[in-house]
């Protein structure tokens, strides 16, 4: 007697896994990936740094708006 919940035409073979090469070949991928990303970001952080550098060294008066003798230090 046939099971109604198997198939005719089922078959009793398993599906094959994956190859190894294929997984060899994403993590190759990942990892370059990984590496292009970081090198991108200390990049971006330096130039920024860099930026952020040279604009505190050219300006014109660090002290604006500060007086030297401020009466609300005299408490």
């Amino acid at each position: 007697m046939i099971n109604p919940l198997e198939s005719s035409s089922s078959s009793d073979q398993e599906p094959e896994p994956a190859r190894p090469g294929s997984r060899f070949k994403l993590g190759i991928v990942a990892v370059g990936s990984l590496l292009a990303g970081g090198l991108l970001a200390a990049w971006w952080y330096r130039k920024t740094l860099l930026k952020l550098q040279k604009s505190e060294g050219e300006a014109q008066n660090p002290h604006f708006g500060i007086s030297e003798h401020d009466p609300t230090d005299e408490a």
